[in-house]
């Protein structure tokens, strides 16, 4: 199921037109004829209708695609009013990404039934997908007006508000889809993002936190921003510790760079050497991974009262390594001038 639409309501307005006859006595005027009902609600499908319609449904929800629009189609040649019907093609039309081709199907399906919860969703998603934000924030509200507790338009609303640049707008559907999370990580991905875009470094960690551990196995961008505000608030030792996690999950130059840059908050130079060397290992273009053996040897070499001949030899390599990959390093430079690297 795609995130759900908002609904418009519009209301009728309906114009008495009385007229005035000079000189007419009430009694001598016509009764006037009572305004005819109209019914805009769409027509109710026939039996047969609705065995293609079923038919239709299974073909969807199998993968066959082609045989769906063949049956949706089908059934609005006898009945254009046929919302489901609608509904289905923007559903066939979604599943294949195909979002210019849902936006009129969902659009219509809107119009037809106001209420209808599916077409004002979908056409919410296809908007947001075709970057029609404003339209798409208008479906979504449309579409919470119908159901409030739906959290694929929660969700949705609030990502589009992201998308929007407007965090502050997008803060209490990304509350609301937190809520009614029932276990699920996006949600809570989606208001750690919104909080750390609000500035809550605090709120978004405990969300990033708890959305891992509600995943089997968290994403590596999850653990990257994790890592990320921990280091902002100079808890190195769980850095240390997810750094750990990210090179389980994902064995990369950049999460080998981390860990050493842990480790050497941490004050554990021999361990912060060994994670900054393997991630050169990883990607010997790494030059933030090589300024950090730079920096760990040149500690060593500081340590040893400059005995250690072998550390300043591998903090000048690798400084000099680094400068050659990128010379707009004035810290770097510094370095090698003070110390005769």
């Amino acid at each position: 199921m795609y995130p759900l639409t908002i609904m418009v309501r519009r209301d009728l307005n309906l114009v008495l037109l009385v007229a005035m006859l000079a000189g007419c006595n009430a009694a001598q005027q016509a009764e006037p004829e009572p305004a005819p009902v109209v019914d805009l609600s769409p027509a109710a499908l026939s039996v047969t209708q609705q065995d293609a319609l079923d038919q239709a449904q299974t073909a969807k929800e199998s993968g066959d695609y082609e045989a769906a629009l063949a049956l949706f189609r089908e059934i609005l040649a006898d009945n254009p009013v046929a919302t489901d019907a609608l509904v289905g093609i923007g559903d066939v039309y979604l599943a294949e990404g195909l979002w210019d081709r849902a936006e009129p199907a969902f659009a219509r399906a809107a119009k037809l039934e106001p209420r209808n919860f599916d077409a004002q969703y979908g056409h919410g998603v296809t908007l947001q997908m075709l970057d029609r934000f404003v339209e798409a924030v208008r479906a979504y509200h449309r579409a919470l007006t119908i159901d409030p507790d739906s959290l694929g338009a929660n969700l949705n609303l609030a990502t589009t508000y992201l998308q929007m640049g407007r965090p502050k707008s997008a803060l209490v559907f990304a509350q609301r889809g937190a809520d009614l999370s029932d276990g699920a990580a996006a949600p809570h991905i989606t208001l750690a993002a919104t909080r750390q875009l609000l500035g809550d470094g605090e709120a978004a960690l405990e969300q990033y936190i708890t959305a891992a551990e509600l995943m089997e196995e968290p994403s590596p961008q999850l653990m990257e921003n994790i890592i990320y505000l921990l280091s902002q608030q100079r808890r190195y030792l769980e850095v240390a510790n997810a750094a750990r996690q990210l090179i389980r999950i994902d064995p990369t130059t950049e999460s080998w760079e981390r860990l050493g840059w842990a480790e050497f908050r941490l004050g554990n130079y021999g361990e912060s050497a060994k994670a900054y060397r393997t991630a050169v290992q990883f990607e010997e273009r790494n030059w933030r991974a090589l300024n950090g053996v730079g920096v760990t040897a040149l500690n060593t070499w500081l340590l040893s009262d400059k005995q250690d001949f072998d550390a300043h030899q591998d903090a000048r390599s690798a400084f000099r390594n680094s400068l050659s990959i990128n010379p707009d390093q004035p810290k770097v430079i510094t370095l090698l001038l003070r110390y005769n690297l």
